[in-house]
């Protein structure tokens, strides 16, 4: 074996694990709505990753933060790529900085995955789907079992189709008007005693409507924390 075949074996796999680190940082970009947890998973704030310069960057709240910290921390942070409607999963250091903004630093891409994007709140709220047309037209009860700022998991006696699309109204917090998100079923199951559960996705939001549902989310969470609190 030559001396240059030697020496070029070596430098293919630092050259590969370059690539693909430099493939991981594309994902990410000024503008992706990210949610914060720290390291065991909670979930610290939501917000939208700003100013991105390397393994820097700012994080601007779209939520109130439950932190009373002053002092660096590390933090967990995924995010939604919505170039490629995929998961980005990060480490960084965050300290902050103004209200509602925090410095972002050593700032590290783990891994790009397909799993649902943003954090999702489990509920059991009274919602309505009203359609425009068709057999079900009409406004008719559902269930809201869970929604995160792309879509809900809803469940029904009544039966709807996929590609179907209605106006989802629901109360995500008691002191709150009602919110109102345009849908389109994405996956139909039907369950047991007649019960139909459906995937939709929102439609036609635009950044504004996004942040209000995830402010809503989360003083809902946070709503729901407290209950459990006052009745422990």
């Amino acid at each position: 074996m030559s001396v240059f075949n030697l020496f070029g074996k070596k430098e293919q796999p630092s050259r590969a694990y370059k690539e693909q680190d430099e493939t991981l940082e594309a994902e990410i970009y000024s503008g992706m709505r990210v949610e914060v947890t720290d390291q065991e998973g909670k979930l610290l704030f939501v917000a939208k990753m700003e100013c991105l310069r390397g393994k820097e960057a700012e994080l601007h709240q779209y939520s109130e933060s439950t932190l009373s910290k002053e002092e660096p921390l590390r933090a967990k942070i995924r995010g939604y790529s919505d170039h490629d409607r995929k998961a980005v999963y990060m480490e960084a250091i965050i300290r902050p900085r103004a209200r509602h903004v925090w410095d972002v630093e050593e700032l590290n891409v783990v891994r790009v995955a397909n799993d649902r994007a943003f954090f999702r709140l489990d509920t059991d709220l009274d919602a309505s789907i009203t359609m425009f047309s068709g057999l079900m037209m009409g406004e008719r009860p559902c269930k809201m079992l869970n929604i995160s700022v792309g879509g809900a998991r809803l469940i029904s006696e009544y039966q709807y189709h996929e590609g179907d699309k209605f106006l989802l109204r629901v109360k995500l917090i008691d002191d709150r008007p009602e919110s109102v998100m345009y849908c389109q079923v994405l996956r139909a199951v039907e369950q047991e005693e007649g019960q139909f559960e459906y995937g939709c996705q929102f439609l036609e939001l635009t950044e504004d409507d996004q942040e209000r549902i995830i402010q809503n989310i989360f003083e809902a969470q946070s709503q729901i924390q407290r209950q459990k609190k006052a009745n422990s």
